[in-house]
């Protein structure tokens, strides 16, 4: 079966700086977060993979087709840009219908109430974008993206400047748009966006591809990097001095409340330290992991690709 949307090697060069080195992913139906910093490249990598920039090493297609070349790829393909670009005096509907237009949709009247009502702004299609808040705008854009009907949804930061009320609901109509077959990738550089809104994330640092997966698959990926666990106890001195030099423990650290544990094994640890408190007189209270989330593996891909980790 054909990706819909594939990178193959693909680099790009800004002068002497690599915006993307050497990247491959393959997109399906479906949500995928282009998670990265920023000035990690994910703008770079929207504008090759919608045909605005070209790589200058490996190839690009959707649906099999160069984008650069094929209007049907081209055709394919939805873009919601991080900048504004609404035009003002025009209502909704008028936008989104003067869009259809210019995709050659036939119908655009009738398509641009469709894609108005997928994004829930059917009963403001009449109001001028220019009174419309953040959140409303930003489903313009993304009706705007929709009303030509693309297999390929494409969007630049889609949650940036929007309110908590505004992100929900543009998560959750993501969600929908993922689960009704379109293949749908975002970029975020927040961890807290992509975990709960895609299937898959692709991580990148630097213009180079880290990591891809589940949220869940990273995490398991990354069974070599050292665990974080606080443990609430008493005796905290002594019971850093008996986890000190034990196998598997990186590093010891006594708190206010216990003992913060740096560890790459974590079942070893759990074995160990009821065997410690009894040995110690301490009382154990709690013991927590600090990092049992995409936060930190993101982070600790970030440091390990920019060579501050070895």
């Amino acid at each position: 079966m054909t990706p819909l949307l594939e990178f193959d090697r693909v680099s790009k060069w800004f002068r002497d700086t690599v915006a993307v080195g050497d990247v491959s992913f393959a997109i399906e139906p479906g949500v995928t977060g282009l998670l990265g910093h920023n000035g990690a490249g994910k703008s770079t990598a929207i504008r090759l993979a919608t045909g605005l920039a070209g790589p200058d090493e490996g190839s690009i297609r959707v649906l099999g087709l160069d984008p650069r070349r094929s209007g049907t790829a081209r055709a394919a393909i939805g873009l919601v840009p991080d900048g504004d670009g609404l035009w003002p005096g025009l209502t909704a509907l008028g936008l989104v219908v003067s869009c259809a237009r210019l995709r050659g949709v036939s119908a655009p009247q009738e398509a641009a109430r469709r894609a108005l009502k997928t994004v829930d702004l059917l009963d403001v299609a009449d109001r001028d974008v220019k009174g419309f808040s953040q959140g409303m705008r930003q489903r313009v854009k993304i009706a705007q993206a929709l009303v030509h009907d693309p297999q390929v949804l494409i969007l630049d930061e889609p949650l940036n400047g929007l309110d908590p009320q505004q992100r929900e609901t543009t998560i959750a109509l993501l969600r929908d748009l993922g689960n009704q077959g379109i293949a749908t990738l975002f970029s975020s550089h927040v961890l807290s966006e992509v975990e709960r809104v895609a299937d898959r994330v692709l991580v990148l640092v630097n213009g180079r591809l880290v990591a891809e997966g589940s949220p869940q698959g990273l995490r398991e990926l990354m069974d070599e990097r050292p665990r974080r666990i606080q443990v609430v106890t008493t005796n905290a001195r002594a019971m850093a001095a008996g986890l000190a030099g034990l196998p598997g423990v990186v590093s010891v650290e006594v708190t206010d409340d216990g003992v913060l544990i740096e560890t790459r094994d974590a079942t070893s640890l759990a074995r160990t330290l009821p065997e410690l408190a009894v040995a110690t007189n301490a009382q154990l209270r709690s013991v927590e992991p600090t990092d049992e989330n995409l936060e930190s593996v993101y982070g600790y891909l970030t440091e390990r690709a920019r060579g501050t980790r070895r």
